[in-house]
Protein backbone atom coordinates (compact mmCIF):
# COMPACT_ATOMS: atom_id res chain seq x y z
CA UNK A 1 0.00 0.00 0.00
CA UNK A 2 1.25 3.46 -0.87
CA UNK A 3 1.97 6.01 1.84
CA UNK A 4 0.43 9.45 1.24
CA UNK A 5 1.21 12.86 2.71
CA UNK A 6 -1.31 15.65 2.09
CA UNK A 7 -0.30 19.29 1.85
CA UNK A 8 -1.88 22.64 1.00
CA UNK A 9 0.23 25.62 0.00
CA UNK A 10 0.31 28.66 -2.32
CA UNK A 11 2.04 29.76 -5.51
CA UNK A 12 1.32 33.48 -4.96
CA UNK A 13 3.13 35.23 -7.87
CA UNK A 14 3.89 38.39 -5.88
CA UNK A 15 6.63 36.56 -4.01
CA UNK A 16 8.71 36.18 -7.17
CA UNK A 17 9.22 39.94 -7.40
CA UNK A 18 10.96 42.52 -5.26
CA UNK A 19 9.34 44.00 -2.16
CA UNK A 20 8.65 47.15 -4.20
CA UNK A 21 6.80 45.09 -6.78
CA UNK A 22 4.99 43.08 -4.14
CA UNK A 23 3.53 46.15 -2.45
CA UNK A 24 2.58 48.00 -5.65
CA UNK A 25 0.04 45.54 -7.06
CA UNK A 26 -2.78 46.76 -4.80
CA UNK A 27 -2.37 50.26 -6.23
CA UNK A 28 -2.78 48.93 -9.76
CA UNK A 29 -5.97 47.13 -8.77
CA UNK A 30 -7.52 49.96 -6.76
CA UNK A 31 -6.93 52.39 -9.64
CA UNK A 32 -8.27 50.09 -12.36
CA UNK A 33 -10.99 51.78 -14.48
CA UNK A 34 -13.70 49.23 -13.65
CA UNK A 35 -13.20 49.49 -9.86
CA UNK A 36 -15.74 51.57 -7.91
CA UNK A 37 -14.19 55.05 -7.37
CA UNK A 38 -15.15 54.92 -3.68
CA UNK A 39 -12.10 52.73 -3.10
CA UNK A 40 -9.80 55.65 -3.90
CA UNK A 41 -10.97 57.38 -0.70
CA UNK A 42 -9.16 56.05 2.37
CA UNK A 43 -12.22 56.87 4.47
CA UNK A 44 -14.00 53.96 2.76
CA UNK A 45 -11.31 51.40 3.54
CA UNK A 46 -12.01 48.64 6.08
CA UNK A 47 -10.39 48.79 9.50
CA UNK A 48 -6.79 47.63 9.34
CA UNK A 49 -6.14 48.40 5.69
CA UNK A 50 -4.49 51.78 6.31
CA UNK A 51 -2.26 50.23 8.98
CA UNK A 52 -1.05 47.52 6.58
CA UNK A 53 -0.31 50.14 3.93
CA UNK A 54 1.47 52.37 6.44
CA UNK A 55 3.46 55.46 5.55
CA UNK A 56 5.45 53.73 2.79
CA UNK A 57 2.52 52.33 0.74
CA UNK A 58 3.04 48.83 2.04
CA UNK A 59 6.79 48.42 1.57
CA UNK A 60 7.50 47.55 5.21
CA UNK A 61 4.54 45.19 5.30
CA UNK A 62 5.81 43.49 2.15
CA UNK A 63 9.07 42.45 3.78
CA UNK A 64 7.30 41.15 6.89
CA UNK A 65 4.69 39.34 4.81
CA UNK A 66 7.32 37.69 2.61
CA UNK A 67 9.23 36.40 5.64
CA UNK A 68 6.03 34.93 7.04
CA UNK A 69 5.52 33.09 3.76
CA UNK A 70 9.12 31.84 3.68
CA UNK A 71 8.80 30.50 7.23
CA UNK A 72 5.79 28.41 6.22
CA UNK A 73 7.43 27.15 3.04
CA UNK A 74 10.49 26.14 5.06
CA UNK A 75 8.35 24.12 7.46
CA UNK A 76 6.60 22.39 4.56
CA UNK A 77 9.91 21.68 2.84
CA UNK A 78 11.27 20.05 6.00
CA UNK A 79 8.17 17.87 6.24
CA UNK A 80 8.56 16.80 2.60
CA UNK A 81 12.28 16.05 3.01
CA UNK A 82 11.59 13.96 6.12
CA UNK A 83 8.83 12.05 4.31
CA UNK A 84 11.12 11.48 1.28
CA UNK A 85 8.43 10.74 -1.34
CA UNK A 86 8.87 9.03 -4.69
CA UNK A 87 7.03 12.01 -6.21
CA UNK A 88 4.80 14.98 -5.44
CA UNK A 89 1.50 15.43 -7.26
CA UNK A 90 1.18 19.21 -7.50
CA UNK A 91 -2.42 20.29 -8.10
CA UNK A 92 -2.42 23.75 -9.66
CA UNK A 93 -4.07 25.78 -12.41
CA UNK A 94 -3.18 27.17 -15.81
CA UNK A 95 -3.97 30.85 -16.37
CA UNK A 96 -4.00 31.10 -20.15
CA UNK A 97 -0.42 29.82 -20.30
CA UNK A 98 -0.18 26.32 -21.74
CA UNK A 99 -3.90 25.81 -22.34
CA UNK A 100 -5.50 28.31 -24.72
CA UNK A 101 -8.11 28.33 -27.48
CA UNK A 102 -6.89 25.05 -28.99
CA UNK A 103 -7.91 23.09 -25.88
CA UNK A 104 -9.02 23.90 -22.32
CA UNK A 105 -9.29 20.55 -20.46
CA UNK A 106 -11.00 20.47 -17.05
CA UNK A 107 -8.06 18.41 -15.71
CA UNK A 108 -4.77 17.14 -17.12
CA UNK A 109 -1.88 15.10 -15.72
CA UNK A 110 1.61 15.81 -17.04
CA UNK A 111 4.18 13.04 -17.38
CA UNK A 112 7.34 15.13 -17.54
CA UNK A 113 10.87 13.91 -18.30
CA UNK A 114 12.97 12.56 -15.43
CA UNK A 115 15.01 15.77 -15.70
CA UNK A 116 13.97 18.99 -17.41
CA UNK A 117 14.89 22.66 -17.22
CA UNK A 118 12.65 25.67 -16.75
CA UNK A 119 13.34 29.34 -17.47
CA UNK A 120 10.75 31.03 -15.22
CA UNK A 121 12.10 34.56 -15.74
CA UNK A 122 11.92 34.41 -19.53
CA UNK A 123 8.27 33.39 -19.69
CA UNK A 124 4.96 34.00 -17.97
CA UNK A 125 3.93 36.49 -15.31
CA UNK A 126 7.42 37.42 -14.19
CA UNK A 127 9.01 37.55 -17.66
CA UNK A 128 11.63 40.26 -18.03
CA UNK A 129 10.98 41.70 -14.58
CA UNK A 130 13.42 41.89 -11.71
CA UNK A 131 12.96 38.86 -9.47
CA UNK A 132 13.50 38.43 -5.75
CA UNK A 133 16.60 36.26 -6.20
CA UNK A 134 18.26 38.62 -8.69
CA UNK A 135 18.58 35.75 -11.15
CA UNK A 136 19.14 36.55 -14.85
CA UNK A 137 16.22 36.30 -17.28
CA UNK A 138 17.73 33.22 -18.94
CA UNK A 139 18.37 31.39 -15.65
CA UNK A 140 17.82 27.67 -16.12
CA UNK A 141 16.51 25.77 -13.10
CA UNK A 142 16.54 21.98 -12.99
CA UNK A 143 13.28 20.17 -12.29
CA UNK A 144 12.53 16.46 -12.03
CA UNK A 145 9.51 14.64 -13.41
CA UNK A 146 8.11 11.12 -12.91
CA UNK A 147 6.50 9.84 -16.09
CA UNK A 148 5.96 6.32 -14.79
CA UNK A 149 4.07 7.68 -11.81
CA UNK A 150 1.98 9.90 -14.10
CA UNK A 151 1.12 6.87 -16.25
CA UNK A 152 0.17 4.86 -13.19
CA UNK A 153 -2.10 7.59 -11.82
CA UNK A 154 -3.78 8.30 -15.15
CA UNK A 155 -4.39 4.61 -15.82
CA UNK A 156 -5.79 4.13 -12.32
CA UNK A 157 -8.14 7.09 -12.66
CA UNK A 158 -9.38 5.93 -16.05
CA UNK A 159 -10.01 2.45 -14.64
CA UNK A 160 -12.09 4.07 -11.90
CA UNK A 161 -14.22 5.99 -14.38
CA UNK A 162 -12.42 9.36 -14.26
CA UNK A 163 -11.90 10.67 -17.82
CA UNK A 164 -8.44 12.11 -17.14
CA UNK A 165 -6.46 13.68 -20.01
CA UNK A 166 -2.68 13.43 -19.93
CA UNK A 167 0.27 15.01 -21.74
CA UNK A 168 3.97 14.33 -22.16
CA UNK A 169 4.85 17.76 -23.52
CA UNK A 170 3.61 21.33 -23.35
CA UNK A 171 1.47 22.97 -26.04
CA UNK A 172 1.46 26.78 -25.97
CA UNK A 173 4.19 27.51 -23.47
CA UNK A 174 7.85 26.51 -23.22
CA UNK A 175 7.51 26.23 -19.43
CA UNK A 176 4.97 24.82 -17.02
CA UNK A 177 2.24 27.16 -15.80
CA UNK A 178 3.43 29.36 -12.96
CA UNK A 179 1.21 27.51 -10.49
CA UNK A 180 3.57 24.55 -10.76
CA UNK A 181 6.85 26.41 -11.29
CA UNK A 182 6.41 28.90 -8.47
CA UNK A 183 5.42 26.15 -6.04
CA UNK A 184 8.76 24.45 -6.63
CA UNK A 185 10.66 27.76 -6.55
CA UNK A 186 9.16 28.63 -3.17
CA UNK A 187 9.87 25.21 -1.70
CA UNK A 188 13.46 25.94 -2.71
CA UNK A 189 13.46 29.65 -1.86
CA UNK A 190 16.99 29.40 -0.41
CA UNK A 191 18.17 27.78 -3.66
CA UNK A 192 19.69 24.60 -2.25
CA UNK A 193 17.97 22.59 -4.98
CA UNK A 194 14.70 20.65 -5.07
CA UNK A 195 15.25 17.10 -6.26
CA UNK A 196 11.84 15.64 -5.46
CA UNK A 197 10.13 14.56 -8.72
CA UNK A 198 6.84 16.28 -9.52
CA UNK A 199 3.69 15.21 -11.36
CA UNK A 200 1.68 18.32 -12.32
CA UNK A 201 -2.10 17.91 -12.17
CA UNK A 202 -3.83 20.81 -13.90
CA UNK A 203 -7.29 22.06 -12.89
CA UNK A 204 -9.14 24.57 -15.09
CA UNK A 205 -9.91 26.85 -12.15
CA UNK A 206 -10.77 29.93 -14.20
CA UNK A 207 -13.46 28.27 -16.28
CA UNK A 208 -15.43 30.66 -18.43
CA UNK A 209 -13.05 33.55 -17.70
CA UNK A 210 -9.73 31.87 -18.49
CA UNK A 211 -9.76 33.17 -22.07
CA UNK A 212 -11.69 36.42 -21.67
CA UNK A 213 -9.77 37.59 -18.58
CA UNK A 214 -6.52 35.97 -19.72
CA UNK A 215 -6.31 34.16 -16.40
CA UNK A 216 -5.66 37.27 -14.29
CA UNK A 217 -7.34 40.68 -13.82
CA UNK A 218 -7.74 41.96 -17.37
CA UNK A 219 -11.47 42.16 -16.59
CA UNK A 220 -10.78 45.11 -14.27
CA UNK A 221 -9.48 47.12 -17.21
CA UNK A 222 -11.86 46.13 -20.01
CA UNK A 223 -15.27 44.55 -20.42
CA UNK A 224 -14.85 40.79 -21.07
CA UNK A 225 -15.93 39.83 -24.55
CA UNK A 226 -17.49 36.61 -25.81
CA UNK A 227 -19.73 35.62 -28.70
CA UNK A 228 -23.06 34.12 -27.71
CA UNK A 229 -22.90 31.91 -24.65
CA UNK A 230 -20.06 32.27 -22.13
CA UNK A 231 -17.23 29.78 -22.38
CA UNK A 232 -17.82 26.53 -20.43
CA UNK A 233 -17.33 26.68 -16.65
CA UNK A 234 -14.68 25.21 -14.40
CA UNK A 235 -15.22 21.75 -12.89
CA UNK A 236 -17.37 22.32 -9.81
CA UNK A 237 -16.33 21.47 -6.22
CA UNK A 238 -18.21 18.15 -6.23
CA UNK A 239 -16.40 17.01 -9.38
CA UNK A 240 -13.02 18.16 -8.02
CA UNK A 241 -13.81 16.28 -4.80
CA UNK A 242 -14.59 13.11 -6.75
CA UNK A 243 -11.36 13.34 -8.76
CA UNK A 244 -9.38 13.88 -5.55
CA UNK A 245 -11.02 10.93 -3.81
CA UNK A 246 -10.18 8.64 -6.72
CA UNK A 247 -6.64 10.03 -6.87
CA UNK A 248 -6.17 9.06 -3.21
CA UNK A 249 -7.52 5.57 -3.86
CA UNK A 250 -5.16 5.09 -6.82
CA UNK A 251 -2.14 6.20 -4.80
CA UNK A 252 -3.19 4.19 -1.73
CA UNK A 253 -3.19 1.06 -3.90
CA UNK A 254 0.11 1.98 -5.54
CA UNK A 255 3.70 0.94 -4.79
CA UNK A 256 4.61 4.63 -4.42
CA UNK A 257 5.23 6.94 -1.51
CA UNK A 258 3.61 10.20 -2.59
CA UNK A 259 2.59 13.72 -1.65
CA UNK A 260 -0.74 15.16 -2.79
CA UNK A 261 -0.18 18.92 -2.75
CA UNK A 262 -2.72 21.60 -3.67
CA UNK A 263 -1.15 24.93 -4.55
CA UNK A 264 -3.20 28.12 -4.53
CA UNK A 265 -4.06 31.13 -2.44
CA UNK A 266 -7.61 31.43 -1.16
CA UNK A 267 -9.95 34.36 -1.93
CA UNK A 268 -8.41 36.46 -4.72
CA UNK A 269 -9.54 40.06 -4.30
CA UNK A 270 -9.59 40.83 -8.02
CA UNK A 271 -11.96 37.90 -8.62
CA UNK A 272 -14.33 38.52 -5.70
CA UNK A 273 -17.51 40.32 -6.68
CA UNK A 274 -18.56 39.94 -3.02
CA UNK A 275 -15.95 42.51 -1.98
CA UNK A 276 -15.76 44.82 -4.98
CA UNK A 277 -12.57 43.23 -6.38
CA UNK A 278 -10.23 45.14 -4.03
CA UNK A 279 -9.88 43.06 -0.84
CA UNK A 280 -10.24 39.30 -0.26
CA UNK A 281 -13.50 37.78 0.98
CA UNK A 282 -12.49 37.29 4.61
CA UNK A 283 -15.90 35.97 5.65
CA UNK A 284 -15.91 33.17 3.07
CA UNK A 285 -12.28 32.25 3.74
CA UNK A 286 -12.88 32.02 7.49
CA UNK A 287 -15.89 29.75 6.98
CA UNK A 288 -13.88 27.49 4.66
CA UNK A 289 -11.04 27.39 7.19
CA UNK A 290 -13.41 26.46 10.00
CA UNK A 291 -14.84 23.59 7.96
CA UNK A 292 -11.33 22.46 6.96
CA UNK A 293 -10.15 22.33 10.58
CA UNK A 294 -13.22 20.30 11.52
CA UNK A 295 -12.74 17.91 8.62
CA UNK A 296 -16.15 18.95 7.29
CA UNK A 297 -15.30 18.11 3.71
CA UNK A 298 -18.97 17.79 2.82
CA UNK A 299 -19.27 21.55 3.35
CA UNK A 300 -16.47 22.01 0.82
CA UNK A 301 -17.99 19.51 -1.61
CA UNK A 302 -21.47 21.10 -1.56
CA UNK A 303 -20.36 24.60 -2.56
CA UNK A 304 -21.87 25.96 -5.74
CA UNK A 305 -19.95 27.65 -8.53
CA UNK A 306 -21.82 30.89 -7.77
CA UNK A 307 -20.42 30.74 -4.23
CA UNK A 308 -16.94 29.88 -5.50
CA UNK A 309 -16.80 32.69 -8.02
CA UNK A 310 -18.50 35.29 -5.82
CA UNK A 311 -15.83 34.76 -3.15
CA UNK A 312 -12.94 34.79 -5.64
CA UNK A 313 -12.29 31.14 -4.76
CA UNK A 314 -11.62 30.09 -8.35
CA UNK A 315 -8.17 28.67 -7.55
CA UNK A 316 -9.42 27.02 -4.38
CA UNK A 317 -10.73 24.31 -6.72
CA UNK A 318 -7.18 22.95 -6.48
CA UNK A 319 -7.77 22.51 -2.76
CA UNK A 320 -11.13 20.86 -3.47
CA UNK A 321 -9.20 18.07 -5.21
CA UNK A 322 -6.96 17.84 -2.13
CA UNK A 323 -9.87 17.79 0.34
CA UNK A 324 -11.57 15.11 -1.73
CA UNK A 325 -8.42 13.03 -1.38
CA UNK A 326 -8.14 13.69 2.36
CA UNK A 327 -11.82 12.86 2.83
CA UNK A 328 -11.26 9.48 1.17
CA UNK A 329 -8.28 8.91 3.49
CA UNK A 330 -10.17 10.19 6.56
CA UNK A 331 -7.50 12.80 7.33
CA UNK A 332 -7.76 16.10 9.16
CA UNK A 333 -5.24 18.93 8.70
CA UNK A 334 -2.66 20.56 10.89
CA UNK A 335 -2.69 24.27 10.04
CA UNK A 336 0.86 25.62 9.79
CA UNK A 337 -0.33 29.18 9.17
CA UNK A 338 -3.31 31.13 7.92
CA UNK A 339 -2.45 34.68 6.83
CA UNK A 340 -4.95 37.40 6.01
CA UNK A 341 -4.10 40.57 4.12
CA UNK A 342 -5.77 43.66 2.67
CA UNK A 343 -3.10 44.55 0.10
CA UNK A 344 -1.36 41.36 -0.99
CA UNK A 345 -4.34 40.20 -3.07
CA UNK A 346 -5.25 36.94 -1.36
CA UNK A 347 -5.38 35.16 1.97
CA UNK A 348 -3.00 32.23 2.31
CA UNK A 349 -3.27 28.89 4.11
CA UNK A 350 -0.46 26.43 4.75
CA UNK A 351 -1.61 23.00 5.90
CA UNK A 352 -0.32 19.46 6.24
CA UNK A 353 -2.31 16.22 6.45
CA UNK A 354 0.11 13.75 8.06
CA UNK A 355 0.05 10.07 7.12
CA UNK A 356 -1.34 7.75 9.75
Amino acid sequence: MGEILGMGTTHYPGLTGTDEGLCSIWQKIINAPRINPRWKDEANWPDGMSEEIGADKGLSSAGEYRQRMWDSFQKQREIIDDFDPDFIVIIADDQYENFKEDIIPPFCIFGMDDEFEQEPWNHGFQANKENYWGEPYDQKIKFYGHREGAKYITSGLLERGVAMPYAYKLSNSPVLAHGFNYTVLYMDYDRHGFDHPIIPLHVNCYGSSVISAEGAFAHLFKEPEHDGLPDPPAPNPALCHEVGANLARVLADSPYKSVIMASSSWSHCFLSSNTGYVVPDFKSDRRMLEALKEGDYDFWRRRTMDEVEGAGHHELLNWHVLTGAMDALDRKPEIIDYAETFIFQSNKCFAVFPPE
